[in-house]
């Protein structure tokens, strides 16, 4: 069985200080995927640059203190490729793949257009450039999944407050109309929906900070495992685990009946 984990980290010091690595270490995951890692090398210490005897590898932002991705591994991998080829983007540390014999995994993190009508311009940019990256990944004849968060509730199932969110960043047409074409032009698979079709509110993995968002359950699921269908076929349990907190994402775990 092939255990993977996405998380969401908003910021690796942080999480890790609130127990992140006995809690993977009790997960016993092949593959972690990170996002938002919000350091860059120089700030993890010898343990966060081999957690727990894993191989790891990141692709930091250039600013400081700012997004970031990365991938801890119990197999090294064959290769590892760190961005898009997209300068902006890249600068912004997104992206990271490693390929281990068939399977290749990428820890995404996709931009949040929240914060600013220019930085929801950066996000549609990205959704325009990376659709077709998805398009050949898929054609690639490997066993691919891309993991992480994607800044985006594709339906209504998808987060509590649909109908006073559509004018949102995160829920807009736009953007769940982009979702769905990577699921259906360019041939993924959501792996957690594949398993729990009907989820709602067990379904969420954000939650803001405002309010008692966390406390109602008033949650959105941003954080995706998409996979070609092959592998997506080989997906067996899908959870959200809610029992201890990180950050403000939960980790999404996915197991695959599936030997890399």
């Amino acid at each position: 069985m092939l255990r993977i984990i996405t998380l969401n980290l908003n910021g690796i010091r942080s999480a890790w200080n609130k127990g992140l690595l006995p809690w993977l270490e009790q997960q016993q995951p092949d593959i972690v995927c990170l996002q938002e890692i919000k350091a860059q090398l120089s700030d993890l210490n010898a343990e966060m640059q081999a957690p727990d005897g894993m191989h790891a590898c990141y692709h930091c932002a250039e600013k400081k203190g700012y997004s970031g991705v990365g991938l801890w591994s119990r197999q090294r991998p064959d290769r590892v490729i760190e961005g898009t080829g997209h300068p902006e983007f890249d600068a912004e540390g997104r992206f990271i793949r490693a390929d281990f014999g068939q399977l290749s995994v990428i820890s995404l993190y996709l931009p949040s257009g929240s914060s600013s009508p220019e930085r929801q311009d950066a996000k549609f940019r990205f959704m325009a450039l990376f659709l077709p990256m998805m398009a050949e990944m898929a054609k690639e004849g490997r066993d691919v999944v891309v993991c992480g968060d994607w800044n985006i509730a594709h339906t209504a199932a998808d987060l509590k407050n649909w109908k006073s969110n559509q004018k949102n960043s995160g829920f807009l047409p736009e953007e769940r109309d982009w979702m769905t074409r990577v699921l259906s032009e360019a041939g993924w698979v959501d792996t957690y929906r594949h398993l729990h079709p009907e989820a709602t509110d067990t379904c969420y993995t954000w939650w803001s900070n405002r309010g008692q968002a966390w406390a109602k359950n008033v949650g959105w699921r941003l954080d995706y495992q998409l996979a070609t269908p092959a592998l997506a076929a080989r997906a067996r349990t899908a959870s959200v685990w809610k029992e201890s907190r990180f950050s403000d994402h939960a980790p999404l775990i996915i197991d695959y009946e599936y030997a890399p």
